[in-house]
């Protein structure tokens, strides 16, 4: 009977040792596990979606300068092209004045030689007078 009741009593000890194991270590240790793994999986959802945003953020970051870019190169490109048509117009301008200044200086150089021909003529003729005149009074002398 010794035997049966040691027996009996290591099934007792052994249930009691695994019932206060199983209340005292393995519940708490398998609800730390599960708390870690909820955790785990809640910090690889939250990096998931800061990825996801992040890549958004991205795309949206580089919409935006692509976008920015395009209306910087149109200004540069209007105001090149507002500065071509103005350098033309000056050109232009330019152009007319030197044509209208060249036209006004080759009239006043026109008139300036004709009014030094007719100077020469008139010069000539008296030249020419006072020559005569001279011949004849020798002639007459």
């Amino acid at each position: 009977m010794s035997l049966d009741l040691s027996v009996l009593w290591v099934i007792f000890s052994v249930l009691v040792l695994a019932t206060a194991l199983q209340h005292f270590l393995f519940t708490p240790l398998t609800r730390v596990i599960r708390a870690r793994e909820e955790a785990i999986e809640s910090a690889r959802a939250l990096a998931a979606r800061a990825t996801a945003e992040a890549r958004r953020a991205t795309e949206e970051y580089e919409a935006k300068t692509t976008a920015a870019r395009a209306v910087v190169y149109r200004e540069m490109d209007e105001v090149r092209r507002a500065a071509l048509e103005k350098r033309a117009a000056l050109v232009a301008e330019t152009r007319r004045e030197v044509e209208t200044e060249r036209a006004r200086a080759a009239e006043e150089l026109r008139a300036s030689a004709e009014a030094a021909r007719a100077r020469l003529a008139a010069e000539a003729h008296e030249l020419g007078v006072a020559v005569a005149n001279r011949l004849l009074d020798r002639h007459a002398s």
